[in-house]
């Protein structure tokens, strides 16, 4: 049976789904979307993506997508491992501001659901890491935005210090949570 965990922040959950192992290898069921409705996660994905981090400290995010292309992301790593952060951007959200974070492996084989209103980004911790996610809505250039990695503001305790890391010229000149308009209000 899939294990669903709530990670402390609004819709923000770790998915362990089961593994089956024998001689040949492995099998697993690792989104099924009537199983996951009974616990309450409704989400209709549009699209997959999957990245490969040369090195250790590759740093990728904090993304997200503004609405009406905003995305719920379900994240799981293949190869290798990442720190995942989710990072909550709801003007008025009791938790705006705030983030968690989690281990996903290859080893483990769990999962992040990020709903849409959160940044999401992560950090390698090894070399070759491959991280496969789905999206409910298809990438937006007009839409995509970014939030500072080391926003002080936030304080995400990273694993990886900051001089170790690798990051896009993008993920380098993205602005601070306070200087950004989300597009995203807390109900």
């Amino acid at each position: 049976m899939v294990e669903i965990i709530s990670l402390g922040l609004d819709g923000v959950f770790e998915i362990r789904p089961p593994k089956f192992a024998d001689e040949r290898g492995f099998f697993s069921e690792t989104w099924n979307a009537a199983k996951l409705a009974q616990a309450g996660i409704t989400v209709d994905f549009v699209q997959d993506n999957h990245s490969c981090s040369r090195g250790r400290g590759v740093m990728r995010g904090l993304h997200f997508q503004t609405p009406p292309f905003a995305q719920d992301k379900l994240v799981r790593v293949l190869r290798g491992s990442v720190f995942d952060v989710a990072v909550d951007i709801r003007k008025g959200s009791p938790t705006y501001g705030r983030w968690v974070g989690i281990e996903l492996s290859a080893e483990a084989w769990n999962q992040i659901l990020v709903p849409k209103g959160f940044a999401h980004g992560f950090v390698t911790l090894e070399p070759d890491t491959e991280v496969v996610y789905k999206v409910s809505a298809p990438y937006s250039q007009p839409h995509d935005r970014s939030v500072r990695f080391d926003d002080p503001a936030i304080a995400i305790d990273w694993p990886v210090q900051a001089a170790e890391m690798t990051l896009s010229a993008k993920d380098s000149a993205a602005p601070l949570l306070a200087e950004i308009e989300t597009g995203f209000v807390y109900p």
